[in-house]
C-alpha cells in the first residue's frame, strides 16, 4: 500500500492505493477507514484529480467496489 495522501474534502481526510492488488484505502473525516478492492488505476486517479472529491468518491466509489471497514468513526466524548 503506497502511503496515505492528505486530501482536500469535507468528507475524506486521507486515501492510499495499491496498484499490484487494486485495493483503495479511504480514511473519512470522521476518522472511520475502508478498504475498497477492485477498483482500478484509473478510478483512483480520477478520485485525486476530482475537483469534488467527495462527490467524486459518492458516485463512481463507495456502493460499486466491494469494501472492508477497518476502523469505525471516532467516538464523540464529552467533557
Amino acid at each position: 500500500m503506497k502511503t496515505a495522501v492528505a486530501v482536500q474534502s469535507s468528507l475524506l481526510a486521507r486515501v492510499a492505493y495499491d496498484g499490484c492488488r487494486a485495493i483503495l484505502k479511504v480514511t473519512l473525516r470522521d476518522g472511520s477507514a475502508y478498504q475498497y478492492t477492485g477498483v482500478p488505476i484509473e478510478t483512483y486517479r480520477g478520485l485525486l484529480q476530482a475537483d469534488s472529491k467527495g462527490a467524486y468518491f459518492n458516485h463512481c466509489i463507495r456502493d460499486l467496489y466491494p469494501y472492508e471497514l477497518l476502523r469505525s468513526k471516532k467516538p464523540v466524548t464529552s467533557g
